[in-house]
């Protein structure tokens, strides 16, 4: 963030009781984040009445559903009920999907909310807000390759993380009794394929190679890990984590070559059928298991609502992140296209960014509110990690007290990885319920199998 101010584009109006009304849609890092200090600072106060609004009713930390989907962490014991984190932090949550927004009336429409029968629970409405804050994150972009929505599995949600781990499981179980049926005879393996060489690509094999060694160790089949459980990772550029400097791609790949996860680059993927994955250079990948992690979108709502947008569907937003398009609407995440002047491309998606961009409209909400100038954007890049799970913590950092991009390995990278996600339960729980939930979940792990065996 900067300290520099630029003269106030709009100034806050107020409600017929004089409370002003904040919603902010999206529950993800930022957006959670964002509301658990409004409702500390202003909901409390009586000063502004905050709302978000989420079609799920729980939050995970989206970095940590690659290791969901691998069966190496049970989400239960890392999810965040929405309602219960707005009844300690006094801001009020509606659950459902932003469907349209009414930009002269100042109000955005939410789905009906269904039960697991299909009954609905909340009827469709419409919430009313004084300032908005689009903070929806991305979905999966398929890129409209022929196949790969019907048949790649997305790792978006809780949900579709879960599905991913419950595919492998089956998979394992089937050339287990492949394998006995045929006497123990070879050619019983699992195929797993990972579209998309970024981090999430990149640590999604690695977490795979683990359980399939975790479970082998609990007998739960008698194939080989890395024999017959064979991983491929596929990216249509020429090197994995094309964000990253080389030397981390570089080392990352001599790493994933240890654990056995074959490596395919500058190859495209031009199909994906139910058993095979086809690429542009003639490649033929049979598979049991496809993952789609090779790009996102903004969900398609924002293209519809009247904002200007990207042509990834970002909306674009001014260096104070209110919308270029109406002053009383602000952005953050992955779904804002925000300038970065030292490259002169938007924001990268990310988790750091994301966090940066909460930050300064904590300060730029309550500003507006005491009508102030409101403060400028300026995203500072702390460098990137990558966990190839129990094997090695990979990356680099940057910034003011490292001066330049710095190689880190081992340990020292592992506990800052590990650091990241305490970092976001510090903004939503403060030090002692992070310290507790830390403690808790290390005795999880010292009394429950390393993966998820069900």
């Amino acid at each position: 963030m900067d300290t520099m101010v630029e003269p106030l584009a709009a100034t806050a109006t107020h409600t017929r009781n004089g409370v002003h009304r904040i919603v902010v849609v999206g529950g993800g890092a930022g957006g959670l984040e964002l509301v658990t200090r409004l409702g500390n600072q202003l909901g409390k106060s009586g000063q502004a009445h905050i709302t978000l609004i989420d079609k799920e009713a729980t939050h995970l930390w989206k970095p940590l559903l690659h290791e969901v989907a691998a069966g190496s962490m049970d989400p239960n014991a890392h999810q965040l009920e929405y309602i219960a984190q707005a009844r300690w932090h006094h801001f009020e949550f509606q659950q459902g999907e932003m469907l349209d927004l009414d930009r002269q009336n100042k109000k955005i429409k939410v789905s009906t909310v269904l039960d697991d029968d299909h009954t609905p629970i909340l009827p469709e409405r419409f919430v009313p807000y004084d300032t908005l804050v689009l903070a929806i994150g991305s979905v999966t972009n398929f890129f409209g390759v022929p196949g790969a929505a019907e048949h790649a599995m997305a790792i978006d949600t809780v949900n579709q993380a879960e599905h991913v781990r419950k595919r492998i499981l089956a998979a394992c179980m089937r050339a287990q009794t492949r394998l006995a049926e045929s006497g123990g005879q070879a050619g019983q393996e699992v195929n797993l394929v990972v579209i998309g060489g970024g981090a999430t690509g990149v640590e999604l094999a690695a977490e795979l190679r683990n359980t399939a060694q975790v479970l082998a160790a609990y007998g739960l089949h008698h194939l080989h890990p890395r024999r017959d459980i064979k991983i491929t990772l596929i990216e249509a550029g020429p090197r994995i984590l094309p964000p990253l400097p080389e030397p981390i791609a570089i080392e990352t790949s001599r790493l994933l070559g240890e654990l056995s996860v074959k490596i395919v680059t500058g190859d495209k993927v031009t199909e994906v059928r139910q058993d095979a994955v086809l690429t542009g250079s003639g490649l033929h990948l049979s598979s049991d298991l496809t993952v789609w992690a090779g790009g996102i979108k903004v969900p398609a709502v924002l293209g519809r609502v009247g904002l200007d947008t990207n042509g990834l569907g970002q909306v674009k937003v001014l260096p104070t992140l209110q919308t270029e398009s109406d002053p009383d609407i602000f952005a953050l995440g992955d779904c804002a296209s925000c300038l970065w002047p030292a490259t002169g491309k938007s924001v990268p998606p990310r988790a750091q960014a994301a966090h940066q961009q909460a930050s300064l409209l904590f300060i730029s909400l309550r500003r507006r509110l005491a009508g102030k100038s409101l403060p400028i954007f300026t995203y500072r890049d702390h460098g990137s990690l990558i966990s190839l799970g129990n094997f090695e913590t990979v990356g680099n950092l940057m910034g003011r007290l490292v001066g330049r991009s710095v190689k880190i390995q081992g340990f020292l990278a592992r506990l800052l990885y590990l650091s990241l996600y305490r970092h976001h339960q510090l903004a939503l729980h403060g030090f002692l319920r992070m310290a507790l939930d830390a403690f808790a979940q290390w005795l999880r792990q010292k009394t429950s199998p390393r993966v998820k065996l069900h």
